[in-house]
Parts: C-alpha cells; sequence; structure tokens
C-alpha cells in the first residue's frame, strides 16, 4: 500500500467495519472529507480516511457528539482536552445514575408510596452544602444548637455523615434513609431527651471526677447474666442489678432508691430505642465505618430487671 493509494466509499467501509452509510454520513458532515472522485463522480478516500474514521468511531462509542468529534479530527481543539471535559460530564452523570439508582432500590424494597418516593428522590438530589445544612438542623435540635453543652462537641462530630463525592449505591441508599430518619420530630425527641440525660450526668461528673458511661457498664453486667440464661425476673438477676444501678447511683451522687432505678430504665430505654440504632448503622455506612455493636439484648434485659424491680 503507498500513499497513492485511493479507497471507493464500499472498499472503505470493508477496511473500517463502518456502513457505507454510516460513512456517507461522516463525510457530508465534513469529519472524513473526500480526497478525490471517479471519472463517474464517486467519491475516493485516502489511506489517511481509515485512520481518521477509526478515531471517529472510538470517540463516537466514548460518547462525544459530532461537532466535538469535528473539531478533534481538524485539530480546532486537542484530544486531551476533550477527554478530560468529557471525563468530568460522564463523572456527573455517572453520580447521577447512583442516585437514580439508590431511590428505586430503596423504592423496590420499602413498597414506598408516592409521596414517600418524591422525599426520597429529593433528599437523594441535596447537594453537599443542602446535605449539611440538613444535619446541622437535626443536631442542632438534638443537643441544643449554639448553646450546646461543649461535652457534646465530640458527639456531634461522631454523628455527622459524610457522604463521599463517589458514594457506592449503598452509602446513598443510607444516607437518604437517614436524612428521612432526621426529619423524625419524635426520633429528635427521643434523642434530645437522651442529651439531657447526659448533660446532667456531665454535670455531676465534672464535680465528682470521670466514671464509665451507664450503657457499657450494664452491658458488661447483664451480658453475662444474659449469656447465662437468667431471667431478668428472677431473684437471680438482683445481683447484677444491684451492681449496674450502684454503679449509677455513684455516678449521680445520688442514692440508689426506686426512683433512680426508674430513671436508669428511662435512660436505658432511650438509648435502646431502635431507631437510634438503625441510625448509627446508617452512619457507618455512609462514613465507612465498621458497624457499631448491637447493645439490644443486654439493654433489653436490663429494662425488664428494673421495671419488674420498680413496679408499685
Amino acid at each position: 500500500m503507498n500513499g497513492d493509494t485511493l479507497y471507493s466509499i464500499g472498499e472503505l467501509a470493508r477496511r473500517t467495519g463502518l456502513t457505507v452509510k454510516t460513512i456517507r454520513f461522516y463525510s457530508d458532515r465534513g469529519i472524513v472529507a473526500p480526497t478525490d472522485r471517479s471519472p463517474a463522480g464517486y467519491r475516493l478516500y485516502d489511506t489517511d480516511a481509515v485512520a481518521r474514521l477509526d478515531l471517529v468511531r472510538t470517540l463516537r462509542e466514548l460518547g462525544l457528539d459530532l461537532p466535538t468529534i469535528r473539531k478533534v479530527v481538524d485539530r480546532e481543539v486537542s484530544l486531551p482536552e476533550v477527554a478530560a471535559a468529557h471525563a468530568e460530564a460522564l463523572t456527573v452523570q455517572i453520580r447521577v445514575l447512583r442516585l437514580r439508582r439508590a431511590v428505586l432500590t430503596a423504592v423496590a424494597e420499602r413498597g414506598s408510596t408516592p409521596e414517600e418516593t418524591e422525599l426520597m428522590h429529593r433528599l437523594a438530589q441535596l447537594s453537599e452544602a443542602e446535605r449539611r445544612r440538613l444535619t446541622g438542623d437535626f443536631l442542632d435540635a438534638v443537643f441544643g444548637g449554639p448553646d450546646a453543652a461543649p461535652v457534646f462537641a465530640g458527639v456531634m462530630r461522631s454523628m455527622t455523615p459524610e457522604l463521599p463525592d463517589n458514594p457506592e449505591p449503598e452509602q446513598v441508599q443510607a444516607w437518604v434513609e437517614l436524612a428521612e430518619m432526621s426529619l423524625d420530630p419524635d426520633f429528635r425527641s427521643v434523642l434530645r431527651r437522651l442529651a439531657e440525660y447526659q448533660e446532667t450526668e456531665q454535670a455531676v461528673i465534672e464535680t465528682t471526677g470521670p466514671r464509665r458511661d451507664i450503657a457499657a457498664v450494664v452491658r458488661d453486667q447483664a451480658g453475662p447474666a444474659l449469656a447465662a440464661g437468667i431471667d431478668p425476673a428472677s431473684p437471680q438477676a438482683d445481683p447484677v442489678v444491684a451492681a449496674f444501678t450502684a454503679h449509677y447511683a455513684h455516678l449521680l451522687a445520688r442514692p440508689d432508691d426506686v426512683e433512680l432505678r426508674r430513671r436508669l430504665a428511662a435512660r436505658l430505654e432511650s438509648v435502646n430505642d431502635p431507631r437510634r440504632e438503625r441510625y448509627l448503622r446508617l452512619l457507618a455506612v455512609i462514613n465507612g465505618w465498621p458497624a457499631p455493636e448491637s447493645l439490644a439484648p443486654e439493654l433489653d434485659w436490663s429494662v425488664q430487671a428494673l421495671r419488674v424491680r420498680t413496679q408499685q
């Protein structure tokens, strides 16, 4: 083959794998112009046309539009510049598709109503700034806003979702569900009560010295009893209950009486609200953290044990 070789449109189609109709279309658009014409007036193309058509086919398969392709093959713009711009556009498209997939998956799994579907779609489309505002409003409602106690600064950071720039579908689904939960006034009230318990306890701790978190103490005391099959209402449970109520009494600098045990039961019920555990699990998915340990069995056992012993 030499540089003077010319191909008819049919020969060019066989060499490139494109149809005659497609090559004619590109030729009419000036993307691959004919080099000459035969005596009968048919278009003829040189060897450069083969390379141009190969490039055009590749760029089309990558999703570039014809005006852009023409600029590339005519060297009006460089291929790297076009590739970078197109890659950025595809990144946006991929993010949008992931969001749509996440919403549709959630709708299918949860059997959502049209109203719920619309809300999920809106939540999935929020910008980073809008997500931060929604989260900030939720945490302010729970912890007291600008007047929040200093002890809550770390807790608030640990409860803040950080959806990555290129989230996985399960992270988007988790964000949508978490955002819905954060809009629930009843859930906010549950966490607000828990924050008030913690604030009261912290005020005492500041004067008496640090103490272990009561939920951790209950877990350590109730866990073995639960594993041993001890009924929370049985006399065998009395020493276990006495151990963690004594710790709570010491934490609050109060006597271990019926009122303290009722307060502790209410405190543990707030911690054990299934929505709180669900929030933390969703948060772990969004932020890429390990799944949190569930305290539900130990807390259930402890609340039952306290309720039995405070009934009058």
